[in-house]
């Protein structure tokens, strides 16, 4: 009862400190001239997974590394999964043709970086201070462009995309701003910390590896301030910030979350579990390839597509299960899914692209 009190406190804290962070970045972000995509792929996306990279930094100093790579991963896989799948099933998201250009294969190229890093089973600080200086790289590259081309056409960037945290009242105070920030960096840290000793007594207590609790367990509670901000962003039609937020928030788990971890685990580097390389960050890797086939047929995430994103992260979930018990259903069920499930999407998602290109 005390490690699922500890949880849930663990949880609120990094909801709520994430809600206060993103509140005030956005404010302080938008005043700048930042559109409301790149808001979403930077400042809402790095807001949500702040709770990613705290947990992550926090389990590398109590030296959990193998919590910080499967909450990392798991968070990616659940990100494209089951927040795009959910956001498309309550509206279908039309998709912005910078992220299609632009966004979508910086997100692919982190993911095989990671991979290729990943290779010899080690993070040294080296790869993190590389994965790290590619982050601030690519925050300041949107940030420019997005300012160049809403300084071009500001009027009527403002008129076709109303800003949320456009001024009014008293979150356009500097001071407020700032005050929201601090306590939710604040609340971030302490629900991280709480969520990573709960965490560990579940995993002591029902013997399942720290890997399965952080792909699991840990990787859906930091994740839930993006299932929040992308589930209330396509409620609202803001459609950008709902697509932008996970592919955001995807770039900086790698980049920031994996590099900053790697970077303060010292000569030792981060571990990286074997289980990991052949298996869930193949998957991770799947997950951000399907998005291009996806995007590209009619630059549109249909319902269908949604539910099928869905069904493959209840199917994903399913496996962990089984692997982690050792259940005599594994092998039939990997036979399944290799063998009959996979090979029917991708002959799915050709169809759904080629379809568009046919049409007059």
């Amino acid at each position: 009862m005390q490690s699922l009190l500890l949880f849930l406190a663990g949880l609120a804290g990094l909801i709520l400190g994430a809600e206060l962070l993103v509140r005030g970045a956005s404010k302080l972000a938008l005043s700048f001239g930042i559109s409301p995509l790149v808001v979403g792929l930077t400042i809402v996306a790095f807001g949500t997974s702040s709770p990613e990279l705290a947990v992550s930094v926090g389990a590398v100093l109590d030296g959990r590394t193998d919590i910080a790579i499967g909450n990392v991963v798991g968070s990616n896989v659940l990100n494209v999964l089951l927040i795009l799948g959910l956001s498309a099933l309550i509206t279908p998201l039309v998709v912005d043709s910078q992220l299609i250009r632009q966004e979508v294969p910086i997100m692919l190229g982190a993911s095989l970086l990671l991979l290729v890093l990943a290779l010899d089973q080690r993070l040294s600080a080296i790869d993190g201070a590389m994965l790290f200086a590619l982050m601030l790289a690519y925050t300041v590259f949107l940030v420019r462009q997005s300012r160049a081309a809403t300084k071009a056409a500001a009027d009527a960037d403002t008129a076709a995309h109303p800003a949320p945290g456009a001024r009014n009242g008293w979150g356009d105070r500097l001071p407020v701003q700032i005050a929201l920030i601090v306590l939710g960096l604040a609340a971030l840290v302490l629900g991280s910390n709480a969520l990573v000793s709960a965490a560990v007594d579940f995993a002591k207590a029902l013997g399942v590896s720290d890997l399965v609790i952080g792909l699991t367990i840990i990787a859906a509670g930091t994740s839930m301030p993006e299932v929040a901000a992308s589930l209330t962003a396509a409620l609202k039609g803001q459609r950008d910030i709902a697509v932008g937020n996970v592919i955001g928030s995807n770039v900086f788990n790698i980049l920031g979350c994996l590099g900053l971890s790697s970077l303060i685990s010292g000569a030792a580097g981060l571990t990286v579990p074997a289980a990991v390389l052949n298996f869930d960050i193949w998957v991770m890797l799947a997950a951000t390839l399907a998005c291009l086939p996806v995007f590209l047929s009619g630059r549109c995430i249909a319902r269908w597509e949604g539910l099928l994103f869905v069904a493959y992260y209840a199917a994903y979930v399913t496996y962990l299960i089984l692997a982690a018990s050792q259940h005599d259903a594994l092998p039939a069920y990997s036979t399944v899914m290799l063998g009959f499930a996979l090979p029917l999407t991708m002959v799915t998602l050709v169809v759904a692209v080629l379809r568009p290109a046919r049409s007059p």
